[in-house]
């Protein structure tokens, strides 16, 4: 299987980093299979991440994972689709309260910038949890798949980097 990281850096040798702030399924390594969505991450983490510094640009990296063998081996969690399990680890990953069990890997859909809003407006009262799953079940979900621990990250091999567009 293929996975790709969007970023301001092409990334070699992926690594733990310590997250600036709360994402859907805590720290990790975040990859996607969808292309274009690390394309448009690399885009967005340029914009935010502006230095001037020489070096800086907007790369997707291009990993092979074997997912089935990884999968005999390693924890993981998958979520098939937005539903009230994912909502609730997504929710308690978006606001640093997460204390369930930790896994290897953790793979499903991403809350994009349309979702995260329906997750503001679930926490702000506007809409129930069974509303908010049923506004995410018509969205076209991209999905991420995190490697969290470095024994998952021995599985990604990388293969090569593009430089995306601005």
């Amino acid at each position: 299987m293929k996975v790709f990281h969007g970023s301001n850096v092409f990334v070699k040798e992926p690594r733990l980093l310590v997250p600036n702030r709360t994402l859907d399924f805590g720290p990790g390594f975040y990859t996607t299979t969808n292309q274009k969505q690390a394309e448009d991450f690399a885009r967005k983490v340029y914009e935010r991440e502006l230095t001037g510094k020489a070096g800086d640009g907007r790369f997707v990296s291009v990993y092979n994972v074997e997912y089935e063998h990884m999968k005999k081996e390693l924890a993981v969690l998958r979520f098939e689709a937005p539903d009230a399990v994912w909502f609730d680890f997504v929710l308690a990953n978006r606001r640093g309260v997460y204390e369930g069990p930790r896994v290897d890997v953790i793979y499903g859909p991403v809350a994009n910038d349309t979702v995260y809003r329906c997750l503001v407006g679930y926490q702000a009262g506007l809409y129930s949890k069974e509303e908010t799953i049923e506004r995410l079940k018509v969205r076209k979900l991209y999905d991420q798949m995190v490697f969290a621990t470095e024994k998952a990250l021995s599985y990604l091999r990388f293969e090569s980097f593009l430089e995306v567009c601005p």
